[in-house]
């Protein structure tokens, strides 16, 4: 739908992104690869197998202080990749959740519909990393 300049971007018009389709959270911060993956899976090959964690939400309370635990988290268990919030309901729709916050690792959906803790991210990371 090209009414209103909501069409489709061209290909110059298009920002680099990591291969899991995000941004890399940082500059300096590792991606998994140079290129896009074609498939829009996560290759995994960046911090130690975990190349993107996810938080999903609507932007309520709850979503936030669950992003909150998601970066602390993260931290924590000293990944070179940030957390990253995404409010987006298309976007969010993608994942196939319908319950909300949901929490993403590798583009995997591994939690929705309740808020974890920092301890409990924490436990799926590390699980993720071995």
């Amino acid at each position: 739908m090209a009414l209103f300049g909501f069409g489709k971007k061209k290909e110059s018009e298009k920002k680099a992104s990591c291969c899991c389709g995000g941004k890399p959270a940082a500059e300096d911060a590792p991606c998994c690869s140079a290129q896009e993956s074609q498939s829009g899976e996560c290759c995994g090959k960046s911090a130690d197998g975990i190349c993107c964690v996810k938080v999903l939400g609507a932007g309520c309370k709850s979503c936030h202080e669950m992003f909150e635990n998601a970066k602390a988290a993260v931290q924590k268990v000293a990944l070179p990749v940030q957390a990253e919030y995404v409010t987006d309901i298309q976007k969010i729709a993608e994942y196939g959740v319908m319950s909300m916050p949901a929490l993403v690792v590798n583009e995997k959906v591994v939690s929705s519909g309740k808020v974890l803790k920092s301890a409990e991210i924490e436990g799926i990371l590390r699980g993720m990393l071995q």
